[in-house]
């Protein structure tokens, strides 16, 4: 038995670059291996989402379950009052992708108009606003999920307040518009 606050790494005492050794064969050992089917589905799954295989790997391990949804804020979409509908490039990305896909509709924007000019989505919430309370931004996001496992989605934004609003409602994740989107 350790002591308190021990990692269980090797001590420091006369043996060491043996014990090192055996510890880490001992940790690589602890880690899966994956069959190359189960990396085959997981690689289509990333490219029906539109996701890099490397950033859905990531979020899959840190919340253990796939990703179900994606919450699109209308800055990351392109939409503004002028012009509510995504461009053409984003609007195809947007068509294709295998999940469901929500929009948050940044004011001024209206949750209709983002709604009818971007008939991709599949539900529209209004957003929060950018300097809302945590409280307020949590209670948005929930809202906007209805019955949805927050750990299954990603918040796709184009601003630095949008990347909050991951952490208020406990989402799997954060994208800035350029990365998913491209530039």
């Amino acid at each position: 038995m350790g002591l308190i606050g021990h990692n269980g790494g090797p001590s420091l005492d006369g043996g060491r670059s043996w014990r090192t050794h055996c510890w880490r064969a001992a940790r690589q050992a602890l880690l899966p291996t994956l069959p190359i089917e189960v990396v085959r589905g997981r690689v289509r799954r990333a490219a029906e989402l539109g996701l890099d295989y490397r950033t859905y790997a990531s979020v899959r391990a840190q919340t253990g379950h796939d990703v179900v949804a994606f919450l699109f804020s209308s800055n990351a979409l392109r939409a503004t009052v002028v012009q509510p509908a995504a461009p053409a490039d984003v609007a195809a990305k947007l068509a294709g992708v295998r999940a469901e896909r929500l929009g948050l509709a940044v004011a001024p924007l209206s949750v209709p108009a983002l709604a009818l000019a971007n008939p991709a989505l599949d539900d529209c919430h209004p957003a929060p606003f950018a300097l809302a309370r945590w409280s307020e931004a949590r209670d948005r996001i929930r809202a906007a999920l209805g019955r949805l496992p927050r750990d299954g989605v990603i918040l796709v934004g184009a601003h630095g307040l949008e990347a909050e609003w991951c952490a208020a409602g406990r989402l799997a994740g954060y994208l800035p518009a350029e990365r998913y989107f491209g530039a």
